[in-house]
């Protein structure tokens, strides 16, 4: 098996699990699941696990999956290190649109040295975020835990900052970009509804009078599929108030 194969995979295993912690961030992952994240058939993975296991990357367990190491979450961390540290380069420095890089990095991140490595981190200033607003692991492998949720979990009247896209689908990620849902942007929740929309108004932190009734340039609000709004990461801004409604501290 080649190293970047064996990279994609232990990759795939910890992105399953990223931000989960205690027993659940433990628990083993069903080949079905890795499948789907990497386009290929269950039989492909039971077989490649069994391959990682002999490299002690992996624990198997019967009926239920796999689970990584201590060495195989150390070679994924690794390996996320590189992807996001490649597409702030792409995008930062080759002036690559972030709805491109991802694909790119995923070609590069298994042939880059440690020195290429650091050079690249030191030309962006030691960075903690990728173009998608996902963390970059330190250099010491370290990995900041986020507080974060989908929007798709927030209520109406909720303020909220976009922290965090997905950045597997290109598509989306041009419409995000379009309509200005990108990481720092601050929205508020405007109306759930129930044929599985979520509509946002942006607002100025600064302009608290009209934080509740404010919309983007164009005048109007965004509307996002949930399916859309489930690969949102935000961080909660304030919640609605009876003494406030249009802000809190």
């Amino acid at each position: 098996m080649s190293s970047a194969k064996a990279e994609d995979y232990i990759k795939a295993l910890y992105q399953l699990r990223e931000g989960e912690e205690g027993e659940e961030g433990k628990e083993a992952i069903a080949p079905s699941a890795i499948a789907d994240v990497l386009g290929v058939t269950t039989p492909t993975v039971t077989a490649t696990m069994k391959r990682l296991a002999e490299r002690d990357l992996v624990e198997r367990e019967e009926y239920k999956g796999a689970r990584l190491t201590e060495e195989g979450e150390l070679m994924a961390i690794e390996t996320i290190r590189h992807h996001r540290l490649l597409e702030l380069f792409l995008t930062e420095q080759l002036n690559y649109d972030w709805t491109e890089v991802h694909e790119e990095a995923d070609r590069l991140e298994h042939h880059i040295s440690e020195r290429l490595e650091t050079e690249i981190d030191a030309v962006l200033g030691e960075p903690t975020a990728d173009p998608h607003g996902a963390p970059i692991p330190s250099a010491d492998l370290e990995v900041l835990n986020e507080d974060l949720a989908p929007l798709s979990a927030h209520e109406e009247g909720d303020l909220v900052t976009i922290e965090r896209v997905r950045d597997d689908d290109p598509d989306v990620l041009a419409y995000l970009d379009r309509v200005g849902v990108t990481p720092g942007a601050r929205f508020r929740v405007t109306e759930i509804a129930p044929f599985e929309m979520v509509t946002l108004a942006p607002f100025d932190s600064e302009d608290r009078t009209n934080a509740a009734t404010s919309t983007d340039a164009s005048g109007e609000t965004v509307s996002l599929p949930k399916a859309v709004a489930v690969t949102v990461s935000v961080r909660e801004a304030s919640r609605k108030t009876d003494a406030d409604p249009a802000i809190a501290n």
